[in-house]
């Protein structure tokens, strides 16, 4: 056999190897729910505080968001109401923010957008 076969073979083997690490390493990461909860409440986490550092009030967007809730889903109870993405672009009108109210029957995602005198209206409830 040529060296540049058992060369291959050797670069092949590793490869396979390092291909079959990543997977078992990927598949125990998603086995684990409490590391997807994590990673969630530190997505959030950092939504609020890039809306609390922008000078947004967080309780004007859970006013606006439980009355949008009560408007267009008044069966819907809900029991937590996180703030889960800010979407803070140039100029007022174009701010957007996504809030997820969860309850024991589901969860609604509002999307909130601002007028020009910087009012959170409700865009979409769903």
């Amino acid at each position: 056999m040529s060296t540049i076969a058992v060369v291959a073979i050797v670069v092949g083997a590793v490869l396979i190897l390092l291909f079959l690490g990543g997977f078992v390493a990927a598949r125990r990461r998603v086995s684990q729910p409490e590391v997807a909860e994590r990673i969630r409440a530190a997505d959030r986490a950092l939504e609020h505080a890039r809306a609390s550092d922008r000078g947004w009030d967080r309780e004007r967007l859970s006013t606006a968001a439980g009355e949008a809730i009560r408007q267009q889903r008044p069966e819907f109870e809900w029991e937590t109401l996180e703030l889960v993405l800010v979407d803070d672009r140039p100029g007022v009108t174009e701010d957007r923010c996504h809030l997820l109210a969860a309850g024991a029957h589901g969860s609604v995602r509002v999307i909130l957008a601002r007028r020009e005198g910087g009012e959170w209206f409700p865009q979409e409830v769903g």
